[in-house]
């Protein structure tokens, strides 16, 4: 669905989408699983700046793979968004360099419009954790044979190694062959 400012000009643009599965491309790791049902509203907030604001709720079960075992899952997503827009051309001179702080949650249109599902992509994106996991309690992969600790106990030794003496060490090592005491 495309959202033009003509449009917006004359009132807002209520929506209520269902994008079928598989249509919105995240990424390699991500992949939408259900449809995605969004409803929400698009209004001009400034006309002489060209602000558009896009608000509402979507619904999404994604599938991806834990970040700690590797294991296929199912992630759903339900969240809350309020965004502004701005036109591109309204970007200062020197880049994002020069993008005050007020800016760093306004997202940038290029043309006479927003594609609502470039929208949605990015609202799905900003919903994920820093870390997706199956559960709080997954042990994860060993680090020395592979296997998923969830799965089997591996019985592996792991030795923290702590590599910042290193460089001492070796310094330490120098000195004893040369007979300079510590």
């Amino acid at each position: 669905m495309f959202i033009s400012l003509q449009e917006l000009e004359l009132r807002s643009v209520r929506f209520q989408v269902d994008i079928p599965a598989g249509k919105i491309d995240f990424d390699s790791k991500l992949n939408q699983a259900s449809d995605l049902h969004a409803e929400g509203t698009a209004s001009l907030v400034n006309q002489a700046l060209g602000e558009i604001r896009v608000e509402g709720d979507l619904r999404i079960e994604t599938s991806t793979v834990c970040d700690r075992c590797l294991e296929a899952i199912q992630l759903p997503i339900q969240s809350q968004f309020d965004l502004v827009y701005m036109p591109a051309g309204e970007v200062p001179e020197g880049g994002e360099d020069e993008i005050d702080e007020t800016a760093v949650e306004v997202g940038f249109y290029e043309g006479n419009g927003l594609e609502l599902d470039d929208v949605l992509r990015e609202v799905v994106l900003l919903a994920l954790p820093m870390q997706i996991v199956c559960s709080e309690a997954c042990k994860g992969i060993c680090p020395v044979c592979g296997q998923n600790r969830n799965q089997r106990e591996c019985h592996c030794q792991t030795k923290a190694a702590d590599d910042r003496w290193n460089s001492l060490k070796s310094l330490r090592a120098e000195m004893a062959r040369e007979g300079i005491r510590k």
